[in-house]
């Protein structure tokens, strides 16, 4: 027999839901400028992410602990591609954010916010304006008032923050789980021992001569 979850509170409810909101809600808008810049390698992890946030969701309010077990691993996973990110783009330990690692090399393509950044200023030059001959297209870019790298950092580090309150909440969840379930078995030894006490019948017993 499953213990019965102490989920039915209102406030521990409300905080489920609350966290998944938010959880759901910073990892889509991401997922929307890392589409219009062609990120492919930020676009499969938004991916994995947001299903694996829904998984631990269903674990919580369904009491399934492998699920939720199953977010803790992946938020710690999640929380080291955040790192490995903001690295990549403050160009630490030899990376640097102008190669096509994002796009797993198979485009030019770069950050959207590169271009469409606060206050950025985007004006597109013929090639004759280079003198050059050839069909390609160049982008001039000014007055952005924050660069594109740090606008990327400051997602990274939301996701990480986010993370870390989703890994906490989950781990607790985890022991209040571990705890009802002890306490579901205790009881549930004692009203087997009791049965078995209340359905014992004493027989007479003949001593024959």
């Amino acid at each position: 027999m499953k213990p019965t979850l102490m989920w039915s509170d209102g406030a521990q409810v409300i905080y489920s839901w609350t966290l998944f909101a938010l959880l759901q809600l910073s990892a889509l808008e991401r997922q929307i400028f890392d589409f219009l810049g062609f990120q492919w390698a930020p676009i499969l992890g938004n991916f994995l992410h947001i299903i694996v946030v829904i998984l631990g969701l269903f674990g919580t309010i369904q009491y399934r602990p492998r699920y939720i077990v199953v977010y803790t691993v992946w938020t710690a996973l999640w929380v080291t591609w955040n790192v490995f990110i903001i690295c990549f783009y403050l160009e630490v330990g030899g990376l640097s954010k102008d190669t096509d690692l994002m796009t797993f090399n198979i485009s030019v393509h770069r950050s959207w916010w590169r271009e469409h950044g606060p206050g950025c200023v985007r004006r597109v030059l013929p090639p004759s304006a280079h003198g050059m001959t050839d069909d390609y297209t160049y982008v001039s870019v000014t007055g952005c008032i924050v660069d594109f790298q740090y606008l990327e950092v400051i997602h990274s580090a939301v996701q990480i923050l986010l993370s870390l309150v989703g890994f906490v909440y989950a781990c607790y969840v985890i022991s209040i789980f571990m705890e009802e379930e002890d306490t579901f078995d205790f009881i549930g030894g004692l009203d087997a021992h009791s049965y078995c006490q209340d359905h014992v019948t004493l027989k007479p017993v003949h001593l024959s001569k």
